[in-house]
Order: C-alpha cells, then sequence, then structure tokens
C-alpha cells in the first residue's frame, strides 16, 4: 500500500478512515492509500483545494441545513463530493465517507455494512440508524443545493 504526504478527495474517494493521529487509511473506488494526515486534515486541504475551507464549508452546511453538529460538508460543487462523518469531526476517530459513492448499507452485528462503488465493503461501527441519518442529512444537502442552482 503506497503512503502520501498529501491527498486530495475526488470523484473516486469513498471512505477516509483513521488508522492513528495523522495516519489514515483512504479508499478509492480501485485503490487503498496511506495519507500522513488526519481525516479532518484531509478534508480541509481538500476543500481549500477546491477553493474553499472546512470551515467555509461547515458554516454554510450549517446554514442550508440549519444543523450545527456531525454536519455533511460539500467539498466540491462541480462534481458534487459531498462527504458526512461518523461522528464529531473534532474526535481523531472520525471517518468521513462519500454520498456518491455508496451503493447499498445495511445493519450488521458490528453496527453497518457499506458497499461502495468500485466492490470496496466496509463494516463500520456505528448504529444503522445514525448512518442512515447521516445518510439522510448528507441527501438533504445535496437536494437544496441542486434546488438552489436550478432556481
Amino acid at each position: 500500500m503506497k503512503t502520501l504526504d498529501n491527498y486530495y478527495i475526488n470523484r473516486a474517494t469513498c471512505v477516509i478512515v483513521p488508522i492513528e493521529k495523522n495516519l489514515c487509511e483512504v479508499h478509492e473506488q480501485n485503490d487503498v492509500f496511506l495519507v500522513s494526515k488526519s481525516s479532518k486534515e484531509i478534508v480541509d486541504d481538500s476543500c481549500r483545494y477546491y477553493g474553499s475551507s472546512y470551515q467555509g464549508r461547515f458554516e454554510g452546511a450549517k446554514k442550508i441545513l440549519n444543523m450545527n453538529y456531525k454536519l455533511p460538508i460539500i467539498i466540491e460543487e462541480f462534481h458534487d463530493l459531498i462527504f458526512f462523518p461518523t461522528n464529531s469531526p473534532r474526535v481523531s476517530d472520525c471517518i468521513w465517507i462519500s454520498l456518491s459513492n455508496i451503493v447499498s448499507y445495511d445493519a450488521n452485528d458490528k453496527g453497518s455494512k457499506i458497499s461502495f462503488r468500485g466492490d470496496t465493503t466496509m463494516d463500520l461501527d456505528i448504529s444503522y440508524y445514525s448512518l442512515e441519518n447521516q445518510i439522510f442529512r448528507a441527501t438533504m444537502l445535496d437536494h437544496l443545493i441542486r434546488k438552489r442552482r436550478n432556481s
């Protein structure tokens, strides 16, 4: 597995999983990388790469959804790169998941199982209800942004 110092979220990115304080495993549709950064740093760097910041994206999502915790964020608008956290982004074990790369999800004995494009499957220690709620929030953000674009 290749280790990278920098990584920018793209259309192939499925999930960012923290391994240690400053080490994450990034699963793309057909590849896996180790990245020498925290999951929040990868998200913030990616937002900045596309012309904003995590804080700016967070504030925008907060205003659009009228919520203020565990918010999904739009990393990049043109390709609809919307990611959501499995828990508070302030905690080091926060996993970030791509809304558009989810194929299916279900409950299992570990919490939840998610299948992504490219045959990546992952068991997560997050309840099915919590995962479904996060997917709903991300879908709502996507819907409201599309509605605004079209009006």
